[in-house]
């Protein structure tokens, strides 16, 4: 079986958009045993459009095109998939219908331009979008299958997991189930999970089960996928794995499936009934963003300050001048923690500060971690350094503060080694 991916659209073939697209295309695919050989990226060109489609519908068995399904005169998908299929397009009335109950639900009128989104090739499959108005659709162009979808992620990612992966998984003839079950971590790296995973895959002897990674630091997934005749059967298998995962990895599973490590924390404070405020120099409010992006952030998230410099700390807060002259240090994190605690009225306060150092000609710094969470309990730190590049050690500052929060409300140690970091001897 060969798979092949095009991407469509100027602004991905110029670079003006970064393809993610194609890359959660191809990883999905993967996740449930789809190979993809071949991937193109092509501008908004009725003839090197038709030259991809004509070219990829010769030699593979499924095509995914992504992109071009718009309402503007510079989406061409339908056009050219007729043409290539050798069809007319018509006018689909049921999605014209779906379009005019998606507008009508927001109190918005459909442009007339819309319809022509309902146009399709002549005896084309339609794919669903429930959640946008690009109609995605399947045709055959030569030998292969052709699966249109939307250049919006959120929607194209709920058509490749519900329309298309099924699709493929039925004409190859798999009658049974996939179940892909993923564990994301923080601090251990992708050899290292490797190594502690020897042996895993043997706990399903007839080799129906896959564990696979995908490392984006500072996080690495762990995805296990298991064929079965039925999902109970498939389930069956995976228990025992999962159980042993959970057990050699331990505390460094922050989430699982779809769970993110900030919503974890939100969830944790919210069910103890706590709230959280944040102070925060380097990271530049990033810790306050991850949380505040996720419903419900209002009723767990009081406060968050940014507070960069010496003298913006002083100005924020109750320091002695011996601390402030002291510099960055975890006295000085302690006593942040504490004092944004009691200003918001929270029942936590975390306070992150980082001490970086010059950059070398490579670009890489180093950089000093203090983090102390005040809790009705009392306070608890944890001291760390990275050092890398100045968004590497970003990044991985801000995932330890949050990290610290999952940890101690989970009743875990802090003080856990992980493979990105050096601690204080």
């Amino acid at each position: 079986m060969e798979i092949e991916i095009i991407c469509t659209g100027d602004e991905v073939l110029t670079g003006k958009i970064v393809n993610s697209n194609f890359s959660f295309i191809a990883q999905r695919l993967e996740d449930y045993g789809l190979p993809v050989v071949r991937g193109l990226t092509v501008g908004d060109n009725r003839e090197e459009l038709l030259s991809a489609f004509l070219g990829a519908g010769s030699r593979a068995d499924y095509v995914i095109v992504n992109g071009g399904l718009g309402p503007t005169v510079d989406d061409l998908s339908q056009e050219i998939a007729a043409k290539a299929a050798g069809v007319e397009l018509e006018l689909r009335p049921e999605w014209i219908e779906r379009m005019e109950r998606h507008f009508a639900r927001r109190g918005r009128t459909m442009s007339e331009n819309n319809r022509k989104q309902a146009m399709l090739p002549v005896g084309a499959e339609l794919l669903d979008n429930p959640i946008g108005t690009a109609c995605g659709f399947a045709v055959t162009i030569g030998r292969a299958r052709f699966f249109f979808t939307p250049g919006v992620p959120r929607e194209m990612r709920r058509m490749v997991e519900e329309q298309i992966v099924p699709r493929i998984l039925e004409r190859e003839g798999d009658q049974g189930v996939i179940i892909l079950k993923r564990f994301h971590s923080y601090g251990l790296g992708e050899s290292h999970v490797d190594n502690l995973l020897t042996g895993i895959e043997a706990m399903v002897p007839d080799g129906s089960l896959k564990l696979g990674f995908r490392a984006h630091y500072p996080q690495l997934e762990t995805k296990l996928t298991v064929r079965a005749a039925s999902a109970e059967e498939a389930r069956r298998k995976l228990e025992p794995v999962e159980a042993e995962i959970r057990s050699r990895i331990g505390n460094f599973i922050l989430a699982e499936d779809d769970e993110t490590l900030e919503g974890n924390v939100l969830g944790a404070l919210a069910a103890k009934g706590h709230t959280l405020s944040v102070v925060e120099d380097y990271t530049g409010g990033q810790i306050a963003a991850r949380l505040t992006a996720l419903p419900g952030c209002e009723q767990v998230f009081d406060r968050g300050i940014v507070a960069l410099t010496r003298l913006n700390k002083k100005q924020l807060f109750d320091l002695d001048a011996a601390l402030v002259e002291r510099g960055i240090c975890l006295e000085m994190a302690a006593t942040l923690a504490g004092q944004v605690r009691r200003q918001a009225g929270s029942s936590h306060g975390l306070a992150v500060l980082v001490d970086a150092g010059p950059e070398n000609e490579a670009g890489n710094l180093t950089g000093a971690i203090f983090i102390a969470l005040a809790t009705p309990e009392g306070l608890v730190t944890r001291e760390s350094t990275l050092t890398g590049l100045r968004a590497w050690v970003r990044l991985g500052t801000v995932e330890m503060g949050l990290d610290s929060v999952r940890r101690h409300l989970a009743g875990l140690s802090l003080e856990d080694r992980t493979d990105f970091e050096r601690r204080p001897a």
